[in-house]
């Protein structure tokens, strides 16, 4: 009666925690349903649950079959070897003969479970192991052409891109049915065989020989076809000079791998006619034969070649090879289309050409988004709960002229409130979205050093053209967990004083609760239960989840590679929007050099933009020449939008992605030497420059800027990179991809003459540091109470010439707000350090003053310098005693000084303008 019940209760809470299970894994699929379809999705659901589920059910089926029909192959031997099975005892010379106990628990009807038990779970294990494969077989059945061949098969692009790995695919299954099969069988006859004899008696039972020969014969067939794939697989040999085949590739291991396949036919051949011979050790032999030729053929012959043959005249053998992988790899990172140009770069800029460049003058950045993130963290997260997580770079006509702004979204991270106010009707009902942006030009700042804010504060302020009308932002890159909205609960909007203001979502793009049912489900799909059991929830109340972009956008489309950098935008509407490149990739591109993360073949193909208020998602195509895009088309029809859809206002925003550049870039700095000989030698190779940052030497990051390129009439946003000779540190050219229309993704690499010296960054910050004002200076700072940030030195064309600019930052051990203190300015021979960068100009060029200049800051000394009115004279007078006040209040004694002196020097020319 107790095991009885003991089995009750087992099988209860069984059978309860299958049904759980059962019910999580339903409830999440249905709660992603209602997901997709709340955004227009749900054909894309229903496209990807298909694929996924369609391919996990055939792969499990058929490895249910196959392993089931092995197994029961070997039901009758089995039953027949158990029901032989004695038990012999000696007793007294008298022998008696028990029946094995096996005969009366291993019946037929229980072996038959048994096998059907281990097939399944034998087949639920390899659909799991195939998940997330659907992609694989959805781009086989959607291939598209390249138009373009490879130059050993003579193949189109798309035959590596789709094909290929779909039959590769294949092949690792069939190769996994074989082993779980052989492996499987193996056991089976090893226990029912195994008697005195022990495991000896396996290879002497021929059920078991006869079975394991057919196994080995079907595997050496699938073999010889994975000789056949590895052939091609020859186009991604590391084992040249270059990526892809070299001369031993094609003229030894591709050799083997015709030679192998078909020996490993051959052998299956003899394997099949041994069935009937039931020779078995010829089969050893035959194997043993493989393996001994795949030795000579697949290792030691090649060898031989490369030593023999090759490397006494590797430049003349291996040239053809290197020809292709110089082709290919351009092709697959559209290096092939980059144009470049003669930059005389050596050139002296005059007073009037810095006037006459002063929209490039004027966008030279100074702000470095690193120290700016923590003046903003200072000034505008307002409250602790509110972050400014990324800065991000744009550009806006603003009062009607074409500006370069940094600018930041202001999100709430429900992981900062106080513990206190950690409560389920806080994290969920209230605090439910951050608010607004701060935004700022790169090259202003106030009078104390810090950044002109265009957008400011709590709710938005602007002092431009520019108004933020739709500030919520219930999605961003920090909303990692689900809230409901349109409750009895009003929604925590924005602080006021002591105040709170409050707010109700008027998004419909959510998932309404609609009643208890789906209530439940949601408890169930997000593990929590007080959903249940919340007052404030109502019928047309909706959930909002998946709203952290980073994994929104992917799961949409989980086929696409994303951009590191998704950017905030504020429309003309003032509403605001995520922007996110992404990208196709594959790793199939034949003879190109793969870059990091195995891929060898990219494009910008897509754009995304995420309404930050509703978390609408739309996918625009940016390049639709793009053979993997266009597959992608033909599985999700409904998915993607022409380029020509998305609102003008958001376009002027699209921006050429840094991912993208900076691999592009890398690539060229090597595959710009189009000659096989130069190549080889590796003679003309580039490297992306080096700069300081917080005194440390680090890789230059490319930067964008509005410049006006030497062939341009007009100023225009561009995305720069200087390059240098490798092992050097002067400057070699400089590549730009363009980023407004219609001029969007045009990539220009500009050479320098060789036979000049232009400064490399590193040789700029060498003269910085040798500059004895400057050294001086910057020692003297990093000795009293502050330390000094050496922001990004900027490499600015203008015209024919150069300008080198580099900001610092002064930020006291007392504070965390970096302060903009000093532009270092360089042309030619002379380098400068000056409080502004117009004054900068001014001393090297001299330029006029912009007005714009802060009112405390010194006017320069110039060969003609500004006549200044008693009234100017006292003005300024009044600002630097404020600023030497500032700086004493700070413990800043050097900047005081600096401060006094020049007071003192303002109240003498007072005195005698006064006489």
């Amino acid at each position: 009666m107790e095991k009885g019940i003991k089995w009750l209760s087992t099988t209860v809470i069984t059978i309860l925690v299958l049904f759980l299970l059962v019910a999580k894994w339903g409830a999440n699929i249905y709660v992603d349903w209602l997901w997709f379809k709340s955004l227009g999705y749900g054909s894309t659901f229903i496209t990807i649950i298909v694929s996924e589920i369609g391919l996990r059910t055939l792969v499990g089926l058929t490895t249910f079959v196959f392993i089931f029909i092995n197994l029961m192959l070997t039901r009758r031997p089995v039953l027949q070897s158990i029901s032989n099975r004695q038990v012999n005892k000696t007793d007294d010379d008298v022998i008696t003969i028990y029946e094995s106990p096996l005969n009366k628990y291993v019946t037929p009807r229980l072996l038959t479970m048994l096998y059907l038990a281990i097939s399944i779970a034998l087949g639920i294990f390899v659909s799991t192991a195939v998940t997330g494969d659907w992609v694989i077989l959805q781009k086989y059945l959607n291939s598209t052409v390249f138009g373009i061949t490879d130059p050993i098969f003579n193949k189109d692009i798309g035959t590596y891109v789709f094909n290929l790995p779909f039959y590769q695919f294949l092949y690792r299954l069939l190769t996994w049915f074989i082993f779980l099969a052989a492996f499987t069988i193996t056991i089976v006859y090893f226990l029912a065989e195994a008697s005195n004899e022990g495991f000896s008696r396996l290879f002497n039972s021929t059920a078991a020989r006869l079975h394991l020969s057919f196994l080995a014969a079907l595997f050496f067939i699938v073999r010889a076809w994975g000789y056949r794939l590895e052939q091609y697989m020859l186009l991604y040999s590391g084992n040249g000079v270059t990526f892809g085949p070299g001369y031993t590739d094609v003229h030894a291991r591709l050799l083997a791998y015709k030679a192998l396949f078909f020996i490993a036919l051959f052998i299956a051949l003899i394997i099949i006619i041994n069935l009937f011979m039931r020779r078995f050790k010829l089969i050893l032999y035959s194997i043993g034969a493989l393996f001994l030729a795949s030795i000579v053929l697949g290792s030691l012959y090649p060898t031989l070649i490369q030593n023999l043959i090759v490397k006494p005249n590797e430049l003349n053998k291996e040239s053809p090879y290197i020809a292709n992988s110089i082709k290919y790899t351009r092709m697959a990172y559209n290096l092939n289309q980059m144009e470049t140009k003669r930059f005389p770069a050596g050139q002296v800029l005059s007073n009037a050409d810095i006037e006459n460049n002063r929209d490039t003058v004027n966008n030279i950045r100074l702000w470095d988004w690193r120290p700016l993130q923590e003046t903003y963290q200072q000034l505008q997260e307002i409250r602790p709960y509110y972050e400014l997580k990324n800065i991000d770079i744009d550009r806006y006509s603003i009062n009607g002229e074409y500006r370069q702004v940094m600018l930041a979204a202001r999100e709430l991270d429900q992981a900062q409130l106080p513990d206190t106010a950690k409560t389920w009707i806080n994290q969920r009902l209230k605090y439910t979205h951050g608010h607004g942006i701060t935004m700022n030009p790169v090259n202003k700042m106030t009078s104390e050093g810090l950044p002109e804010l265009f957008i400011k504060n709590i709710p938005p302020s602007s002092t431009v053209n520019l108004n933020v009308t739709r500030p919520e932002i219930y999605f961003g890159e920090l909303t990692n967990n689900y809230v409901l909205v349109n409750t009895k609960a009003e929604e925590f909007d924005y602080p006021v004083g002591t105040e709170n203001a409050y707010t109700t979502y008027e998004g419909k793009s959510g998932v309404p609760i609609n009643g208890l049912l789906r209530k439940a489900i949601f408890a169930l799909a997000f593990n929590d239960y007080k959903m249940l059991l919340a007052s404030d929830l109502k019928n047309d109340s909706q959930i909002l989840y998946y709203r952290n972009i980073q994994e929104r956008v992917p799961k949409l489309a989980p086929f696409l590679n994303y951009d590191g950098d998704p950017y905030i935008v504020l429309d003309d509407a003032g509403v605001l929007h995520w922007m996110w490149d992404a990208y196709t990739t594959t790793n199939m591109y034949p003879y190109s050099e793969p870059f990091k993360g195995g891929y060898n073949y990219i494009r910008n193909s897509v754009k995304v933009v995420v309404n930050a208020y509703t978390g609408q998602v739309d996918f625009y195509i940016a390049d639709a020449k793009d053979p993997i895009i266009q597959a992608y088309i033909k599985i999700f029809p409904s998915v993607f939008k022409p380029l020509s859809d998305m609102p003008e206002d958001l376009k002027r925003h699209i921006r050429y992605p840094e991912d993208i550049f900076n691999i592009q870039a890398e690539k060229y700095a090597v595959y710009h030497m189009t000659n096989t000989e130069v190549l080889y030698n590796q003679e003309d190779k580039w490297n992306i420059p080096t700069e300081k940052h917080y005194d440390e030497e680090v890789v230059m990051e490319s930067y964008y800027n509005i410049i006006r390129l030497p062939e341009s009439e007009k100023a225009e946003y561009v995305l720069i990179l200087p390059f240098t000779p490798n092992n050097k540190t002067n400057m070699i050219g400089w590549m730009a991809a363009r980023c407004d229309e219609p001029n969007y993704g045009e990539l220009i690499v500009y050479e320098f003459p060789k036979q000049e010296l232009v400064y490399g960054p590193m040789q700029i910050e060498a003269r910085i540091d040798q500059d004895t004002v400057i050294s001086q200076q910057l020692t003297l700072w990093n000795q009293r109470g502050s330390s000094v940030i050496r922001g990004n030195l900027l490499v600015i064309p203008v015209m024919d010439a150069l300008l080198y600019v580099e900001p610092l930052y002064l930020q006291s051990e007392q504070s965390r707000m970096p302060e903009l203190r000093r532009v270092i300015v360089a042309h030619n021979d002379r380098i400068v350090m000056e409080p502004t960068l117009d004054i900068a100009l001014n001393k090297i060029f001299g330029t006029a003053i912009n007005d714009t200049t802060p009112d405390n800051q010194q006017q320069p000394d110039t060969n003609e310098p500004p006549m200044m009115t008693i009234n100017d004279l006292i003005k300024t007078a009044n600002n630097l005693y404020n600023k030497a006040q500032s700086k004493l209040q700070n413990g800043d004694w050097a900047g005081y000084g600096e401060a006094i002196n020049k007071l003192k020097e303002t109240l003498n020319d007072l005195s005698a303008k006064a006489e």
